[in-house]
Order: structure tokens, then sequence, then C-alpha cells
């Protein structure tokens, strides 16, 4: 008989229902908070765990999280919607098919080439605003993309998806996680920024490569290729202006005036619209073409709200910080070594319940930080054992909505995704290990 592996909504379904079970057995406990005026965020108090009062939380209660969820990702969930139709809308155009047929024709001979550019875009885009959610609405160039290329879509997905999460858990500059996290433990912005960056051409490089040589689909060849010289035009080409244009302004006001999800799901409100027009759609046609967007993301969207659900959950429950605590304990007194691989499992764990990287930060690195001291280990490790764990386990949990989102938009199976990376991901949390041991020497 065969197995049908669970759809996306069951395993999230599953996620919810395995937390409330943990919210029942799990002991309810929390640590002290202060304000940090260097972040402006709460911070946990080392040594302040006390266990508290059970929070029992009833079926109703469970399901109700459910759409509370959903209701605490709506900025997330607009956006994904705005955003995706507007690319919906720039796809029927027929520009973004002329754009990358362009594209590749430039490249041609050298998809190579292409790929590595690809991979080195987004890790940059992962290393500097930890690009993620974004990824969702860019699904239909990536599928173009891959069937123009004969690749694999998992591998194009990868070499995004993949690199931007790389980018941010390996980047010396992401300040989500990296930077966060050196203000969280006290240390120079600047210190360890060379080890850092080793690591990072290292782990990039050879996640580029793996990802090439396995999205190359065993029935294609160079030669197969039909190249064919592609004018773009002046309605295509101001069509592809105005969405490139759209992407660098988004990460401009991110990272310049303080963006968020709204003003980003404004500015590609306008885009779409204006790329409808442009493209001849007209005012009718361009509305029915973004709502019918609208339906090819919703699921998307929904998914995110689904795994927000799972940490509402676990936070009426307090249990959160009881999981913390138990993890981090036993860590006191072990040899350095094992205590630091220890702690990066422990945030590999942690990373399942709070898939949030700057909320893990502000939970475990002001409780790590003091562990660290107590072994006599610099505060590096604390700080780099968190920001690897966080976003290779981004790869993988079901728990991140965002990577649960792109992959279903692009129409891969959980099942099929994780065994597409699996390898390349054991290789990269071998690299995680063994950079943090050589830190262990760097950092003394």
């Amino acid at each position: 008989m065969k197995f049908n592996f669970p759809h996306p909504f069951v395993i999230l379904l599953g996620f919810i229902l395995l937390s409330w079970i943990a919210a029942y057995f799990i002991p309810s406990g929390s640590f002290e908070r202060i304000l940090d005026e260097a972040t402006g965020r709460e911070i946990v108090v080392a040594d302040s765990f006390q266990e508290k009062e059970k929070t029992h939380l009833g079926i109703e209660e469970m399901v109700v999280s459910i759409p509370e969820g959903i209701i605490l990702g709506s900025d997330i969930l607009v956006l994904i919607l705005i955003i995706g139709g507007a690319f919906y809308v720039v796809e029927k155009t027929g520009a973004l098919q002329v754009g990358v047929e362009a594209l590749i024709y430039r490249f041609r001979g050298n998809n190579f080439i292409l790929l590595i550019l690809i991979s080195l875009a987004f890790s940059i885009a992962g290393a500097t605003i930890a690009m993620q959610e974004e990824i969702i609405a860019m699904v239909p160039v990536l599928l173009v993309l891959s069937k123009k290329l004969e690749y694999d879509i998992k591998s194009i997905v990868g070499l995004t998806l993949g690199s931007s999460l790389l980018g941010a858990g390996f980047s010396p500059i992401n300040p989500f996680n990296g930077l966060l996290g050196q203000k969280l433990a006290e240390l120079d912005v600047a210190e360890g920024l060379v080890f850092r960056l080793l690591v990072f051409v290292i782990a990039l490089s050879i996640w580029t490569f793996l990802m090439i040589r396995k999205g190359k689909s065993e029935s294609s060849s160079q030669e197969q290729l039909n190249f064919k010289p592609t004018t773009i035009g002046w309605r295509n080409g101001l069509i592809l202006t105005l969405s490139l244009g759209g992407i660098l302004a988004m990460g401009w006001g991110i990272t310049q005036k303080d963006w968020g999800y709204n003003e980003m799901s404004a500015l590609f409100l306008v885009i779409g619209i204006s790329c409808g027009l442009i493209g001849k759609l007209g005012i009718n046609g361009t509305a029915k073409t973004y709502s019918e967007g609208f339906g090819e993301m919703i699921f998307a969207g929904v998914i995110v709200g689904l795994a927000r659900a799972v940490y509402l959950i676990l936070e009426k429950g307090q249990i959160i910080d009881s999981v913390i605590f138990a993890l981090f304990s036993p860590l006191e007194g072990l040899p350095d070594q094992i205590a630091v691989v220890g702690l990066f499992f422990s945030q590999c764990l942690i990373h399942i319940p709070v898939p949030s990287t700057s909320g893990q930060n502000v939970l475990t690195i002001p409780l790590a930080t003091p562990l660290m001291d107590l072994l006599g280990i610099s505060r590096q490790l604390a700080v780099l054992s968190t920001q690897y764990a966080t976003n290779l386990m981004d790869m993988l949990t079901p728990t991140n909505g965002g990577m649960m989102a792109v992959i279903a938009a692009a129409g891969v199976q959980y099942q099929d995704w994780i065994r597409f990376i699996i390898k390349s991901w054991l290789m990269l949390l071998g690299i995680s290990l063994i950079s943090l041991f050589i830190a262990l020497i760097w950092f003394s």
C-alpha cells in the first residue's frame, strides 16, 4: 500500500495539535524580562526562571488559535496577495516571459554563470534584509526560469530561497540575526567579521555548486536548449523596469526608511496596476488578472498564519521559556566542545516552536552568554550557534511559514523538498559544526 505524504495544511494542523498537547503536559514557567535600551527589545534575565501555575488550554482555545494565528499574520498575508497579484499581472502581460528569454539568451552557453549570479544575488538579499517572504511573490518568475533553463524547480528554489536563508544564517551583517545577536551579547559589531565572511563564502560556494549540479535534468543537455534572439520592446521593457525597480525600492525602504509590510504592499499595488495598464490589459482586464493572482497566492498566505498559530498556542500555554530552560540547563559543566555542540542543537530544536530568528535571539542569547562566561568560552560562540542554527532550520521546519509558502506556490511537495536538499543541508550542518570548533580556537 502506497503511503501518501500529508498535505502541508495537514502537517501544520498536526503541529498545532502537538503544540496543544505539549502545552498540556509541559510545566508552565517564565523568565524575568527587562527592556534593553540599545535594541528597544525585551530581553531575558539569566537565572530568573520560575515555574508558574499550570495553564491548561481547552480544545476550543486550540481551535480558536488557528484563525487568531492567521489574523496575527495578516500583514504578511496581505503582502503575499498584493505582491503575488502584481507579479501575476506582469506574467500575463508577457513581459516576464520575454525578459527571462532575453536573460537566458544573454547567458547562452553560460547557464552555470547565470545560476551562480542568481544564488549570489539572493544570498546578498538574505545577508542584508533577511529576504524570505518576499520570494513568495517571485515564484512565477522562478517557474518560467526553471522551464526555460530545463532545470528542476526545486533547484531554482534552492538557489533563491535556500541561498537567501544561507546568506541570512552565515552573514556578518544580517540585522535580524548576527548583528542583533552581537548587541544582545554585548559584543562589538565588527568583532569576528573576517571569520564570518570566510565561513559565509565557503558555505555559499558549496551550496550553490550542489544546487546547480542536482538541478540539471538528466534528460536535458545544453545542446537541446533552443536559443533565440529576443527583442524586449519598449512596452515590455518599461514593465520589467517597474518590476525590478519595485524590488530595489523595497530593499531601500526596508533598510533606509524602516518600511513594514504595509508600505511594501502599497508599493506593489501601484506597480501591479500600472504594469497591467501598460501591458494593454485594460482597467477591467487588470482587475480580473489581479484577482486571479490573489487566488494563486491565497494558500501560501494562509500557510504563514498556520505556522504562527503553533507559536501562539505555546505562548498561551506559557511553556516556551520552560523548553528553553530544560534545553540549556544540562549544558553547564560540560567540556567546551560538547557544550557548544549541545548549544547548537538546542538552538535547532528551539527554532521549531520559535520560528522567528530575531525572536529566538532575544529569547536565548541573554541565557546563552552567561553560560559561555561560566564555561570560559567567548560569547561569540553563543551568537554563532544561534545564527547558524536558526537559518539552517528555516530550510526544514514546517513551522517556518515563509519556506512552506514558497514551496507551496512553486508546486513542490514538502517531502520532495526535504528529499532534494537533505544531503546538501547535512553538508551545511557539518560546515557549521566545524566552524564552531574552529571558533573555539579563533576567539580564545
